[in-house]
C-alpha cells in the first residue's frame, strides 16, 4: 500500500513539472528532418552532461541533510573542518571536464548547424522568400511566381531555402519539427536552410513577442512528394487571385488569425522590394529615391 505521503509528493511533482513544461515546445523532440535530428542529438547530450553534475549534488544535498540531522548521535561532528584536497579535486575537475566538453560541441554544432549553411544535396532546392506582417506571414515562392498566407508546402527530401524579412516588428521564423529558428528584422534580410525527411503537416510560428496578434501568428508548413507540391503549386496558380500593390497595401494591415490564402501571382522581385523600402523608411530616406514598383507595394506598410 502507499503511503499517502508519497502520493500527495508524487501529484505536487507532476504537476510542477507541467507548469514549467507548459511554455515549452515539445515538437522539437519529434524531428522530421535533418536539421531538428542533430539539434535534438545536441540537446539531449548537453542535458545529460548536465545531469552528471546536477543529480550527483541533489542526491547528496538531501543525503547529508539526512546523515547530520541533529538526532543523528552516530554523526561525527567537526567544528574545525575546513578543508579536504580529495573534495577539492573532485568539485572542480570533472565540472571542468563537463565545461570542456560543452565547449567542445558547442563549437562544432554552431558551424555544423549555421543557419545560412546550405544543405548538401543533389534535388535541386525549393525558394522561399518570408516577410513577418503584424500577426500573419506571407510567403512567395519567386520561381513559381504564386504566394501564399500562413501556409507553405515543398517535396520531401529536397533542401528548401528561406530568405526571411519583415515588414515591420521584428518576429522569429520557427518550424520546431525542422530546426532552427531565424529572425526576421524590418529592412533586413536573414536566411534558412531546412529539409523535411517524412511527409506530414507541420506547425509554424512566430517565436518572439510582437504584440497583440503574436498568440494567432501561426502557418502550417505541408511536406508532400513531388506530385502533392506540384498539385499545390497548380491550386495556388488556380486561385485567380493576383497579388497587386492594393491587395498587398491591404495584407500589411494588423489583422489577427487570418485564414490561408493562395495569390496567382506575385510581383517580380518583392521581397527586395519590401526590404530595401523597409530599410529606406527605418534610415529616414526620401520616398522619391524609391523605384515606382517599390513605392507602389510599400505604399501600405506605414
Amino acid at each position: 500500500m502507499k503511503h499517502p505521503h508519497f502520493t500527495t509528493v508524487g501529484r505536487t511533482l507532476g504537476i510542477g513539472a507541467l507548469m514549467l513544461l507548459s511554455g515549452c515546445t515539445m515538437e522539437v523532440l519529434s524531428p522530421k528532418g535533418d536539421i531538428g535530428a542533430q539539434e535534438k542529438t545536441l540537446l539531449l547530450t548537453s542535458l545529460g552532461l548536465m545531469l552528471l553534475i546536477v543529480v550527483p549534488v541533489i542526491i547528496m544535498t538531501l543525503y547529508f541533510a539526512w546523515k547530520y540531522r541533529a538526532s543523528n548521535a552516530k554523526a561525527v561532528y567537526m567544528p574545525r573542518w575546513s578543508h579536504s584536497t580529495r573534495i577539492e579535486v573532485v568539485v572542480w575537475t570533472i565540472p571542468c571536464i563537463i565545461v570542456a566538453i560543452l565547449g567542445v560541441l558547442t563549437y562544432k554544432s554552431t558551424h555544423a548547424l549555421d543557419p545560412y549553411k546550405p544543405i548538401e544535396s543533389s534535388v535541386k532546392p525549393i525558394n522561399i522568400d518570408v516577410v513577418s506582417l503584424d500577426w500573419k506571414w506571407l510567403f512567395i515562392y519567386p520561381d513559381y511566381d504564386i504566394a501564399t498566407v500562413n501556409q507553405i508546402a515543398f517535396p520531401v527530401d529536397t533542401p528548401v531555402n528561406f530568405r526571411i524579412t519583415s515588414s515591420s516588428l521584428m518576429n522569429s521564423f520557427f518550424i520546431p519539427q525542422l530546426g532552427s529558428q531565424i529572425y526576421s528584422m524590418a529592412g533586413m534580410e536573414t536566411k534558412l536552410h531546412l529539409i523535411a525527411r517524412e511527409a506530414g503537416d507541420y506547425a509554424g510560428i512566430s517565436a518572439n513577442y510582437s504584440g497583440a496578434g503574436f498568440s494567432g501568428m501561426r502557418f502550417r508548413a505541408i511536406a508532400t512528394s513531388n506530385e502533392g507540391f506540384q498539385d499545390w503549386i497548380n491550386k495556388a496558380k488556380a486561385a485567380n487571385n493576383p497579388l497587386t500593390p492594393e491587395s498587398y497595401q491591404a495584407l500589411v494591415q494588423p489583422s489577427e488569425h487570418n485564414p490561408v490564402t493562395y495569390y496567382s501571382s506575385a510581383p517580380t522581385g518583392m521581397f527586395d522590394n519590401i526590404m530595401h523600402n523597409t530599410m529606406s523608411k527605418i534610415a529616414g530616406l526620401d520616398p522619391a529615391s524609391c523605384t515606382p514598383t517599390s513605392k507602389n507595394l510599400i505604399a501600405g506598410n506605414n
